[in-house]
């Protein structure tokens, strides 16, 4: 309860600084009305009548910028009553001047609109009151003769005349708070303007960091996928020729050095390989190798994997991007073969050159563990279905974003299970 109380204390005393110059206003114009009402009861004895039309003028000044429909509405109530009491106007109903800004200022739409069909009304209602006899008791405050007079300058009637004058004291008042109106909402406008421009602008921002952040993954990813063909395939090349040099004479020196020799060769490639996919531009990246496909091929030769290779149609060149690609895809092929492939059993590549490049790889998977020279049961990988290989993944991408395909296939041939992969190159849209 203790900290409650101090928030309602708060709110209401924000309310009451609020209201306090409506309020203000509105008991001045009490004050002076019922002065004025005092001082016209010798000559209008129904001074109650005088104090009401004093205290409705009053309440709407005071409501006119809290509640200016309701302010408005009390404004035709009093001249309607004046009317038909026949209670003259008193000089303090000027300050319905306050009533008309303040509609046109902060009324609603509906207000404004029907705040400016009652100032000829309101003029109207001015010239039925100022029919009425004039009374002596304010003779001294306003001299109506001078007035009534000068009403002839705005038409041949002293009607006319006071309709204009009426109009000219309502209608004043009115469009200044409509000009203070539109003003204010200009001024929100072009913050609002302003705001959305900020956010435009953030947004715009947010979606190239967005954007830069999706281009730095995606060269993390390639580079990934660069690193890891490079270093498995040399090291399947470097894995194959340490396993075969298990099996060589210890004084065959001469097959031995040729052993390390390839092995020295097959590090030494793979690290320069590394060095250009870490550190080549994109333009250097996309200017590809040329005939690297069939050094791919000697080069699992000379690991000591026998290879059978045939091409297959009239060789077309290649874009460099496309050339790299099909030099990383073959590669991992050829990783892939030497990995999980019997060494007694060939590596089949074949390139066909008809309107596209499409590579097969082809190998007998390996149903003995060479490494040990001893004979086991076949060795089977489970995968989770759907869940290839990092190397395949990287081949499947590769090609799907230059419009390529690629197919894997296991199959149980003669009484042995054969692995081939095929990609698909798109040479003609490419080029």
């Amino acid at each position: 309860m203790s900290g409650t109380a101090p928030t309602t204390r708060g709110i209401d005393v924000d309310q009451m600084r609020a209201w306090a110059p409506d309020t203000a206003l509105g008991v001045v114009v009490l004050l002076l009305g019922l002065v004025e009402a005092s001082q016209t009861r010798p000559v209008y004895a129904d001074w109650l009548d005088l104090a009401v039309v004093a205290l409705g003028t009053a309440v709407a000044v005071g409501l006119s910028r809290r509640a200016s429909g309701v302010a408005l509405a009390l404004v035709w109530v009093v001249g309607l009553l004046q009317l038909a009491s026949g209670t003259p106007a008193l000089l303090v109903q000027v300050a319905v001047a306050a009533v008309a800004f303040g509609t046109a200022r902060w009324g609603s739409t509906l207000t404004v609109w029907l705040s400016a069909l009652s100032i000829p009304a309101g003029a109207l209602v001015v010239v039925l009151l100022a029919a009425s006899e004039v009374y002596d008791v304010i003779a001294d405050v306003i001299d109506y003769t001078s007035v009534v007079n000068g009403a002839y300058r705005f038409g041949t009637t002293w009607q006319v005349g006071a309709a204009v004058l009426g109009m000219f004291v309502l209608g004043t008042p009115w469009l200044a708070g409509l000009a203070l109106r539109l003003g204010s909402r200009a001024q929100q406008s072009r913050v609002s303007q302003v705001a959305a421009e900020e956010d435009a602008a953030r947004a715009v921002q947010e979606s190239e960091q967005a954007r830069e952040i999706a281009s730095l993954r995606e060269e993390q990813a390639r580079l990934a996928r660069d690193v890891h063909d490079v270093v498995g395939h040399s090291l399947a090349v470097i894995l194959a020729q340490a396993e075969s040099a298990q099996y060589v004479e210890d004084t065959d020196t001469e097959k031995l050095k040729e052993t390390m020799a390839t092995i020295a060769t097959s590090a030494r490639t793979s690290l320069q390989d590394v060095r250009q996919v870490l550190t080549s531009t994109r333009q250097a990246r996309a200017s590809g190798r040329s005939g690297s496909l069939d050094s791919l091929v000697e080069g699992v030769r000379a690991s000591g994997h026998d290879v059978v290779s045939t091409e297959v149609g009239q060789p077309q060149p290649l874009p460099p991007e496309l050339e790299t690609v099909a030099y990383r895809v073959l590669q991992e092929m050829l990783t892939n073969a030497i990995t999980h492939g019997r060494r007694d059993s060939p590596v089949t590549v074949e390139r066909h050159c008809e309107g596209e490049l499409r590579i097969e790889v082809r190998n007998v998977v390996r149903a003995v563990d060479e490494r040990v020279g001893a004979v086991t049961q076949p060795i089977r990988v489970v995968r989770p279905a759907g869940a290839p290989g990092q190397g395949v993944d990287g081949m499947r991408r590769r090609l799907e974003a230059v419009g390529g395909r690629l197919d894997v296939r296991r199959r149980e041939e003669a009484g042995r299970t054969t692995f081939t992969a095929t990609a698909w190159v798109p040479v003609r849209g490419a080029a």
